[in-house]
């Protein structure tokens, strides 16, 4: 990103000498570095050359039209701001010269306080844009190592993930089933300085109490029945690396004191043995329960809580997650086809609105289940409301959904559904549905960049985000009847 302000650098396209000196002294008293170009020919070899914040730009040159010189910017993609300067005050040439992208328009004779008013406000603006790009790429990331949304909401997970991955901290992930923990771990795993190495998971829920001592520390021959030979655990093979700890919550109260003592000492023995092995673990675990409400009801020991609770991680359910529902949607469906050889398109505009609605208690896993079994038994180019699996066809009698034409959805008893528009000059609609036309037009004008559409109203886009979701609640609970 440029800076732009104090110091910026302007190109001056002026081919009158005592004009081009005049405007010069004007800017550099701002402290502006001012190159000057007397024809176009000069112009174009210099935006060749260099990078400039702002071009002012005569349109009477000697040897070709200023609007030649602005075309050439547009097809080469120039990023600069462009200032026409004309002894013309016509309409149409002002409005032309917009069209071809220059940001404003200045009438000979022009006065110090004038240019310079101008030339300031168009770089401001262009710093403004620079910031507002350079944050939408920091922290309004719709995917991130592996994980997708855009949600407010995930722009914090994301920020902890980054923070966090490089220390030797322990995580403790919670979200209830199906949010993606384990995708959690395994980008605090990619992005730390043990990447190199093994990440081992184990699920505290899917395995039998008699064997998880075994899985995390390994055993020797004749250790047990059954141990036929000696076996390495997740301690071991984790050695260097991440060992993540999957449903912590469920493992038994007596391992979870072996667990504590290898927590804090960093040496274990295999079943069996009396032999202490050394390794360096980084631990990063999850539960999909309350953790200090385990820790009350005693099935959770305090000390291990606390030895593991360092970086507190939630992971959102998807209901609370504005937006992300048909990203993660449409991420499932193109690599659900490419692996069932499957070619469907997209989702119907009613299966969108369905699925922005539907209160997903699965989660991810439920939504990548009902995409599946819709593109397995569906064909077509695209999936329609009748492919829907039975558990969300009841959700789908309860209400009806219009999203092709928000003015005339309706709700399941037949009145008109919170997105109705007035339908003249006259017709004054409650403050909060104005309010709501006009914030869902500006993001449509903006291409439905919500932080944009937020910077030029001059509000914030948590409250932007807020708003959505407060409107989407209302909505479910009409079409609910």
């Amino acid at each position: 990103m440029r800076e732009s302000g104090v110091n910026a650098s302007v190109l001056l396209v002026e081919d009158s000498l005592p004009l081009a000196i005049l405007y010069r002294e004007y800017l550099e008293t701002q402290g502006h570095r001012v190159v000057h170009a007397a024809n176009g020919t000069d112009a174009l070899l210099a935006l060749g050359k260099e990078c400039f914040h702002l071009v002012l730009l005569d349109l009477s040159l000697p040897d070709m039209h200023g609007f030649e010189v602005l075309r050439y910017i547009n097809e080469k993609a120039i990023d600069v701001e462009v200032v026409v300067v004309t002894a013309s005050d016509s309409a149409s040439v002002a409005m032309e010269a917009v069209s071809l992208g220059a940001v404003d328009f200045l009438t000979k004779p022009i006065d110090a306080s004038r240019l310079l008013v101008t030339v300031n406000n168009v770089l401001k603006q262009h710093r403004l844009e620079d910031m507002l790009d350079s944050y939408q790429q920091r922290y309004e990331r719709d995917h991130f190592e592996g994980l997708v949304g855009a949600s407010p909401v995930m722009q914090g997970v994301y920020r902890i993930i980054e923070s966090a991955a490089s220390s030797r901290a322990s995580i403790f992930i919670t979200g209830e089933s199906g949010t993606g923990k384990e995708l959690c771990a395994e980008a605090v795993h990619r992005l730390s300085d043990r990447a190199g190495q093994a990440f081992l998971t184990i699920n505290c829920a899917a395995i039998p109490r008699d064997l998880m001592e075994s899985e995390i520390f390994g055993h020797v021959k004749g250790a047990f029945t059954g141990a036929h030979s000696e076996r390495d655990g997740a301690a071991t093979l984790a050695d260097g690396g991440t060992l993540f700890l999957d449903e912590l919550c469920e493992m038994d109260l007596e391992l979870q004191s072996k667990l504590l003592r290898f927590i804090q000492s960093g040496t274990f023995q295999k079943v069996g043995s009396s032999v202490s092995q050394q390794v360096d673990i980084r631990f990063v675990c999850a539960t999909n329960r309350d953790p200090l409400e385990e820790v009350r009801a005693g099935r959770f020991r305090e000390d291990l809580y606390y030895r593991l609770h360092v970086i507190p991680l939630r992971l959102p359910p998807l209901r609370e997650r504005d937006g992300d529902c048909l990203l993660i949607a449409r991420k499932l469906l193109q690599d659900i086809c490419v692996r069932e050889n499957k070619t469907f398109q997209g989702f119907s505009k009613e299966v969108e609105a369905i699925m922005r609605t539907y209160p997903w208690p699965g989660n991810v896993r439920e939504l990548e289940n009902v995409i599946m079994n819709m593109v397995v038994l569906g064909k077509g180019e695209q999936l329609t409301t009748e492919m829907l699996p039975e558990s969300l066809h009841a959700f789908l009698q309860k209400g009806v959904v219009n999203a092709q034409e928000p003015s005339t959805a309706i709700t399941a008893r037949g009145r008109p559904a919170i997105t109705k528009q007035p339908r003249d000059d006259q017709e004054i609609l409650p403050l909060w549905l104005e309010e709501k036309r006009i914030i869902e037009r500006a993001i449509a004008l903006c291409g439905g960049n919500l932080p944009k559409a937020a910077a030029l109203l001059e509000v914030s886009a948590s409250t932007l985000y807020r708003k959505r979701q407060t409107w989407e609640k209302v909505a479910v609970d009409e079409a609910l009847g």
